[in-house]
């Protein structure tokens, strides 16, 4: 049976879509972005797919391409539409899934819907990133918290980046939720290196 997992983050530029790549490669997935808000020249799906080496991967197309680096319902706004919860639609596939987020949890696609009920909608489970910095603990326990009071599943933790083993350890005692890897800084982001990082993840 096929798993569907949900990438988000505990915030903005911490390293989703190179996760994302890396979760994508180690397990042969097809990866979905749902929604692109910004350069869609260099789009995270564009990134994604050349950033892999398995031959078995489907990148499926984004429902909505925004043109503006900005959050969701804005960049909509700008671009004259409304995003529709209702028109997203997961893909059809027999493989595992990697669905990538925009921002973290919070982050509105429109006057009524979130991040947060996108992934309720894919009844996804849901992979949280978090990278270390002054701050990161909150940001990280309040992550979990909201997903745990709206009752979605949480398959896990990953920590992107520059380690600090005091914070990792005091989000992984409080929260109770299971740590599926630590990954370091990448130096050279390339396939070598994407495909490496696997092994960095137990999933």
């Amino acid at each position: 049976m096929s798993n569907i997992y949900f990438v988000t983050g505990i915030g903005t530029g911490i390293g989703k879509t190179v996760v994302s790549a890396i979760l994508t490669e180690k397990l042969n997935a097809d990866y979905w972005k749902p929604i692109q808000s910004g350069d869609l020249e260099i789009s995270d799906s564009l990134l994604v797919k050349n950033l892999l080496s398995n031959t078995k991967t489907v990148i499926h197309p984004e429902r909505y391409r925004l043109g503006q680096p900005l959050s969701p319902h804005l960049s909509a706004r700008l671009d004259g539409i409304e995003i529709s919860l209702a028109a997203i639609q997961a893909p059809q596939t027999d493989n595992d899934l990697i669905i990538e987020g925009a921002g973290g949890l919070m982050v509105p696609l429109n006057n009524e819907d979130l991040i947060l009920d996108l992934i309720k909608k894919t009844n996804a489970k849901v992979i949280v990133i978090s990278q270390n910095y002054l701050g990161s603990i909150n940001h990280t326990l309040l992550t979990l918290e909201v997903l745990k009071i709206s009752q979605i599943a949480i398959e896990g933790l990953i920590f992107n980046g520059v380690s600090n083993p005091e914070s990792e350890a005091y989000i992984s005692q409080y929260s109770k939720v299971r740590v599926l890897g630590r990954i370091p800084k990448i130096s050279v982001i390339d396939k070598e290196s994407i495909k490496e990082a696997g092994k960095y993840i137990t999933l």
